[in-house]
C-alpha cells in the first residue's frame, strides 16, 4: 500500500533515516574485497612485454613508474613525499666487460677459467680499469668473523691485496647443532652481501664465492645472468675505492678443479671449514684478471603513496614491494624479455589491490603508506635509500609488511613467516591467519637466507618490525606433494629468466587474495591501535628498535 505524505513531513522523517542509516552503517566492520579479478588486471599489465621487463634506468621504469603513478592517484591514494608520488634515489650504473679468462698460476699447474660458465666477476669501484696481477689466493673458510661465535676464518692471514676463496653459506648449515650460527637457518653471515663486506674490510683484492646450489638457494645460472651487463649502486660518496677490486663468483666444478690441481679434495675442505680449528691457508696460486668499466650516473625511482591517518598521521603502516626486474637480457628459448610475472609483478599486484581496499575503508587512525621500491634485484638498493633517507620517521614507523614472490597455485593451508621468531608480528600473523582457519609455520628452507633476500631486510636493520610471510607448505585441495613440486620447478625453470611470465590459464590467484586479504588485516589493526610491535629478546635487531624509540 502506497501513503502519500505531505512535504512538511518529509524532512524530519528524512532525517532520522539519513541518521539512523550512517549509525548502521559506521557499527559495521569493513571487509576487504579482494578479488583475483584485481590481481589479475594488475599482474598482467605489470609483467607484459609493454614493460621490458622493468629494469631501472631503461624505458621499461618510466613506464613502470608511470603506471603505477596513475594507478594510486585513480584509486585514491594521495602522494606520499609531500605532493609527489616519487621518491628519487641516485644511482650510478656500473657496466664491466671483465676480461674472459681467470688465470690462476702455481708451480704445480695452471688453471684458466672461462667466464660466464666457470666465474663471474666484477667491481663496485669507480675506475675505468681494473687489474689484479699476481695476487697470492687464499682459502679462508666462509669467510666470517663473528666474535659472538669465536669465530674468524682470516686469523693469523694479512689479506691486504690478496684473492680470498670463500663459501657461500655459514658453518651452521648442515649441522646438528640448531644453536651454532643458528643451525640450517642462515644467518646474515652467510648471505654473499656479507662476504663482500667482509673482504672489504679485511683488505681484500678479489673475493670469490664458490657456488653451490643447495647452500645458496639458487642454481648457477642465476649467478651468470644476474651479474652480468650493468650493475646498480647507490652513488657512493667515496668512488667505493675500498671495495675489493674485484668481486664474483665461482662455480662448483671450477672451484673442485682449482683444489684438484694442488692435491686437495673441495670436500673435504669444506668440512675442515665448518670447525673452530680451521685455518685459512695458501691455496699456492697467484691470479690475473682485469675487466674495464663504463659508468652511468642517474636517478632511479621509489614510488610512494598514502593514507593519511585522522589522530595520529605521523605514525605509519608501511607497506613494501619491489617493482623491478631484470629488464632485456640474455635470449633463453628465444626470449630476452624477464617479465618477472612473479618476482615481483605478485607482489605489486597485491599491494596495489591492499591500496585499493585502504583508499574504500574508513579513514585509518594511522597513516597507510605503500611503498613501491626500485632495484631490489640489485642488491635491495631501493628500500636500502628509503631506509637510509625516511620520509616519515624510523621511531614513528609502526610496521613493515614486505611482499615478494608469492607463488600463485592456488589457495594454501598455511602461513609461511620468514623470519619467524624475530618480532612481535608472528602475533598478528597468527590472529590473522587463525581468522581464516590457517595456522603458522616457520620457513622451510631456512638455509637459503630469504630473510636477507627482499626489501623488508633493509627495514628490519634500522629497527623497523617487518613481516615477510606467505601461503605455504600445503595446498588446501593437492596437499604437500603439489607445493613442493611447483616450488621446485619455478626455481629451476622459472627464477631470473625469461621463462617468469605471466599464464593465466596456469596461476590460481585465490591464494594471492587469500594472503593479500591477510595482510590488509593486519594493516588495518596496527593502524587502528596504539601499540608499537617490537623485537623479541635475542633478535639482532631489537637494539635498532630501542635505540630509535629513545627519541620517540
Amino acid at each position: 500500500m502506497l501513503i502519500l505524505l505531505k512535504s512538511t513531513s518529509m524532512k524530519p522523517l528524512l532525517f532520522i533515516l539519513v541518521v539512523l542509516f550512517a549509525s548502521c552503517e559506521s557499527n559495521e566492520p569493513f571487509e576487504a574485497q579482494i578479488t583475483t579479478e584485481d590481481i589479475d588486471k594488475y599482474v598482467a599489465e605489470l609483467s607484459s612485454d609493454h614493460y621490458l621487463g622493468r629494469k631501472p634506468f631503461s624505458e621499461g621504469e618510466e613506464r613502470t613508474v608511470d603506471y603505477l603513478v596513475n594507478e594510486l592517484k585513480n584509486l585514491g591514494v594521495q602522494p606520499g613525499n609531500g605532493t609527489s608520488y616519487i621518491q628519487e634515489v641516485p644511482m650510478v650504473e656500473i657496466t664491466g666487460t671483465p676480461q674472459a679468462t681467470m688465470r690462476f698460476s702455481s708451480p704445480k699447474g695452471n688453471t684458466v677459467l672461462n667466464l660466464g660458465e666457470e666465474f663471474v666477476s666484477y667491481t663496485e669501484r669507480l675506475q675505468e680499469k681494473i687489474e689484479v696481477k699476481n695476487s697470492e689466493v687464499l682459502f679462508c673458510g666462509f669467510g666470517i668473523t663473528a666474535p659472538e661465535y669465536d669465530w674468524d676464518d682470516f686469523a693469523g692471514q694479512d689479506i691486504r691485496g690478496k684473492t680470498i676463496i670463500v663459501l657461500v653459506n655459514d658453518p651452521g648449515f648442515g649441522g646438528e647443532d640448531e644453536a651454532f650460527f643458528k643451525g640450517n637457518t642462515m644467518t646474515y653471515y652467510g648471505r654473499w652481501t656479507y662476504k663482500y663486506e667482509e673482504a672489504e674490510r679485511q683488505g681484500a683484492a678479489a673475493v670469490l664465492i664458490v657456488h653451490e646450489t643447495t647452500s645458496a638457494g639458487y642454481p648457477w645460472f642465476v649467478v651468470s645472468s644476474s651479474w652480468g651487463g650493468g650493475q646498480l649502486n647507490l652513488r657512493p660518496p667515496d668512488g667505493n675505492k675500498n671495495k675489493a677490486a674485484i668481486q664474483g663468483w665461482l662455480s662448483l666444478d671450477a672451484a673442485k678443479e682449482l683444489f684438484e690441481q694442488q692435491g686437495l679434495d673441495l670436500g673435504a675442505e669444506i668440512r675442515k671449514a665448518r670447525t673452530p680449528e680451521f685455518k685459512p691457508y695458501s691455496l699456492g696460486y697467484t691470479m690475473d684478471h682485469n675487466l674495464t668499466n663504463t659508468f652511468k650516473d642517474d636517478v632511479s625511482k621509489n614510488v610512494i603513496g598514502m593514507i593519511k591517518g585522522s589522530t595520529r598521521p605521523d605514525e605509519t603502516i608501511l607497506y613494501s614491494a619491489h617493482w623491478d626486474h631484470l629488464g632485456v637480457g640474455q635470449v633463453v628459448d628465444g626470449d630476452s624479455i624477464y617479465n618477472g610475472a612473479l618476482d615481483n609483478g605478485s607482489g605489486v599486484s597485491c599491494v596495489l589491490s591492499i591500496a585499493k581496499q585502504f583508499a574504500q575503508a574508513p579513514q585509518p587512525e594511522r597513516s597507510v603508506v605503500f611503498l613501491f621500491v626500485t632495484a631490489e634485484e640489485q642488491g635491495l638498493l631501493g628500500s636500502q635509500y628509503y631506509a637510509e633517507n625516511p620520509i616519515f620517521p624510523i621511531n614513528l614507523s609502526v610496521a613493515n609488511l614486505n611482499m615478494d614472490g608469492l607463488i600463485a597455485i592456488g589457495p594454501m593451508k598455511y602461513l609461511t613467516i620468514t623470519g619467524m621468531g624475530h618480532s612481535d608480528m608472528d602475533d598478528y600473523a597468527r590472529a590473522a591467519a587463525a581468522e581464516q582457519g590457517r595456522e603458522i609455520l616457520a620457513d622451510p628452507e631456512p638455509e637459503k637466507g630469504f630473510f636477507f633476500r627482499s626489501d623488508h631486510f633493509n627495514f628490519a636493520k634500522v629497527g623497523i618490525p617487518a613481516l615477510y610471510a606467505e601461503g605455504g607448505k600445503e595446498h588446501v585441495e593437492k596437499g604437500v606433494d603439489f607445493v613442493t613440486e611447483k616450488r621446485a620447478d619455478y626455481t629451476s625453470a622459472r627464477y631470473h629468466k625469461p621463462a617468469d611470465e605471466y599464464v593465466p590459464e596456469e596461476w590460481d590467484l585465490r591464494g594471492l587474495v587469500q594472503d593479500a586479504t591477510l595482510y590488509f588485516n593486519i594493516g588495518t589493526k596496527l593502524a587502528n591501535e596504539t601499540n608499537f610491535p617490537q623485537w623479541k629478546e635475542g633478535s639482532e635487531f631489537k637494539a635498532a628498535r630501542d635505540a630509535s624509540q629513545l627519541r620517540n
